[in-house]
């Protein structure tokens, strides 16, 4: 497996597999092309069908600006290899001079059918949860302490900014009004949230700041802003809103931040380097579900729980969300994406609850979990997964 640094991307919204990914493969394309005349991009099957909702479009021509860029739309065509399929043209003097075609498979990473994602170094040699479960046992270490054997003690440099940015994004969040863009009018509810949250008491209170801190960062989402992709874009706000509320309300150190950070990235590793995390794939299990998942590992290293517990603890995250539907309302990572942020952060922390109260054994593994996600998600119709014809998309839309 690769570093957890390519699950822990900073960038803007609102899509990684939609506005990340395309902006990085125009951005390679331009500069293999730099004589060209004008430009044109073929979007093929759920980046066609959500890509204005998306800002697909956007973020496309301003990477290749100044240059003209002409776009075609084909939601109803999917190539074989991935939902998430462009096809790019140079043109010069009227002649097509060089084309590429490449996928978005989601976290903003890019791949093509001849050579599977573009690899990092393979820096993990174990690659299943049990595996390196078993190493924990043996070693009488813990997930954290793997992460920094692999990746290096540069590892808490880098999440120190990722959290930076996490934290940022949640205090914006709650802290800024108005209306997000695009054609739902959708007003910003986690400045009113957080407020009335500051009248409840004990556990409402609780529950209702995770759920501000969720939706805060979900919308920054949203909007544009700079967010840390969690493992995705559309999930960016269940991991830093579980984080920022256990730092805020149990006086967490920075330095347990971080190590719980690097638990999470590993747990959402092995769903990336075993399945899929992209919506158009597998659905928004892949990308809520395993947010999920990560927050509740994290949240339980944070309590003190085992090995085996943080494992159970991401196990139930992910498991019960399994065959979640991706289904955007106008192609927006609004509804109900945002929403689902703040719920998934709530069961995260009782994913956690769940587990810290066994003993960490259990008939489930995270393993299992991630190869039925996997399956689950292949066996869902095309149209449940961020095509936007389907579940509360086409109901919505009417």
């Amino acid at each position: 497996m690769e570093t957890i640094k390519r699950i822990y991307k900073i960038g803007n919204g609102p899509s990684s597999s939609h506005t990340m990914g395309p902006k990085k493969a125009a951005e390679q394309f331009k500069a293999k092309n730099p004589d060209t005349d004008s430009f044109r991009v073929t979007l093929y099957g759920s980046l066609a069908a959500t890509g204005v909702g998306h800002l697909t479009d956007q973020a496309i021509i301003n990477a290749i600006a100044p240059e003209e860029t002409e776009l075609i739309w084909k939601p109803n065509e999917i190539l074989p290899f991935h939902p998430n399929g462009m096809k790019f043209e140079a043109v010069k003097n009227g002649q097509i001079a060089d084309e590429w075609t490449i996928f978005s498979i989601g976290g903003g990473d890019l791949a093509n059918e001849y050579t599977a994602p573009a690899k990092g170094e393979e820096i993990y040699e174990l690659r299943t949860m049990t595996e390196i479960l078993d190493w924990c046992e043996r070693t009488r270490k813990t997930y954290w302490e793997y992460v920094e054997e692999a990746e290096g003690k540069d590892i808490w440099d880098y999440l120190k900014e990722v959290w930076a940015v996490m934290t940022a994004a949640v205090k914006r969040g709650i802290d800024t009004d108005g209306v997000l863009p695009g054609d739902l009018g959708l007003r910003r509810k986690a400045p009113s949230y957080y407020v009335r949250a500051q009248g409840y008491l004990d556990n409402v209170r609780t529950r209702s700041l995770v759920f501000a801190y969720a939706l805060g960062c979900s919308e920054e989402n949203a909007a544009g802003g700079t967010i840390v992709t969690a493992p995705t874009c559309g999930a960016s706000g269940v991991l830093p809103a579980v984080l920022y509320h256990l730092q805020s309300g149990k006086d967490f150190s920075e330095k347990k931040i971080l190590k719980a950070l690097a638990t999470a990235g590993l747990f959402g590793n092995i769903v990336k380097h075993n399945a899929s995390i992209s919506g158009a794939e597998v659905g928004c299990q892949g990308e809520v579900g395993v947010a999920c998942a990560m927050a509740a590992a994290a949240a339980n290293q944070l309590f003190g729980g085992s090995p085996a517990q943080i494992e159970y603890a991401a196990e139930m995250g992910l498991e019960h969300h399994l065959g979640l539907t991706c289904d955007p309302v106008c192609g927006l990572v609004q509804i109900p994406c945002i929403e689902r942020n703040a719920f998934a952060a709530a069961r995260a922390l009782d994913s956690n609850t769940y587990a810290m109260l066994s003993d960490g054994r259990h008939r489930v593994t995270f393993d299992k979990v991630v190869e039925t996600m996997k399956q689950t998600g292949h066996d869902l119709p095309s149209l449940y997964k961020e095509t936007s014809v389907g579940g509360l998309a086409r109901f919505m839309n009417r």
